[in-house]
């Protein structure tokens, strides 16, 4: 276990776990499920059939990087209009190294982690769920992309614990888009003590104390807004599609 992050070689992963890896220079990572045989389900913004262009900014497109040389067979697989991808784990990678999401962290690690993104306190389920859930949402999508609100690591991170913020607006699960949200707010809330600390020092202890606490409150495993649901009333929650029985929420 990484101060700032997991990083594993690519023998130690087991089917069900969540990776990652970073694109552009650490600048932000690609999250996905590992579903054995060498393949990763992950979710990227959708690309309309018979178009060239997303419906959503392709900051975290993995898959328009991967090779025309690629003879894996069904890397890069992906239903009509769906942003869930299946591809191999070299073209999943590129040229990033392989990294390992953490479950059931305790706070102190948690916070302790100076990049989000890396860890959560919750606890991750049964693999052979997680694998469900993955291969479910291929099938079926996971909505639309959302950079802040439904991302690759919110997919990754719903496959894992089954997890739903029932908060419609705002960020979602992602301890990435939590930490893009909390910087620049713990440095304004912290800019008034500029007044009462002199010490340079002082104020940046505190408005990392302010980052880190702001990352813990969004943690799935610590908020009060998330429910259970099913993979296949997935869609019936979040209204992407008509269905008239309830959707069958289970207790957390």
């Amino acid at each position: 276990m990484g101060l700032l992050t997991h990083r594993v070689e690519r023998s130690e992963i087991k089917p069900g776990d969540h990776i990652y890896t970073y694109r552009a220079v650490f600048t932000y990572s690609h999250h996905g499920i590992f579903v054995g045989g060498n393949k990763v389900v992950h979710f990227t913004p959708r690309r309309n059939a018979g178009s060239s262009s997303d419906t959503s900014s392709d900051f975290y497109d993995s898959t328009s990087s991967i090779p025309s040389s690629c003879d894996i067979p069904d890397c890069g697989f992906r239903q009509p209009n769906s942003g869930v991808a299946l591809s191999c784990l070299d073209c999943f990678l590129g040229k990033g190294s392989l990294y390992c999401f953490e479950y059931g962290v305790t706070p102190s690690v948690f916070l302790a982690k100076v990049r989000g993104g890396t860890c959560t306190t919750a606890a991750s389920d049964p693999s052979e769920t997680v694998i469900h859930r993955a291969m479910y949402l291929l099938q079926n999508g996971f909505g639309n992309y959302d950079l802040l609100g439904n991302n690759c690591e919110d997919f990754a991170l719903y496959c894992k614990t089954g997890l739903l913020v029932m908060e419609k607006q705002g960020v979602g699960r992602s301890g990435q888009a939590s930490s893009v949200v909390g910087a620049p707010l713990a440095a304004l809330l912290s800019s008034p003590l500029k007044l009462l600390m002199p010490s340079p020092v002082g104020v940046a202890t505190v408005t990392a104390g302010m980052y880190c606490m702001s990352r813990y409150a969004t943690d799935i495993g610590v908020r009060s807004d998330v429910i259970k649901v099913a993979v296949e009333d997935l869609a019936a929650e979040l209204g992407w599609a008509d269905h008239q029985a309830s959707p069958r929420l289970m207790a957390r």
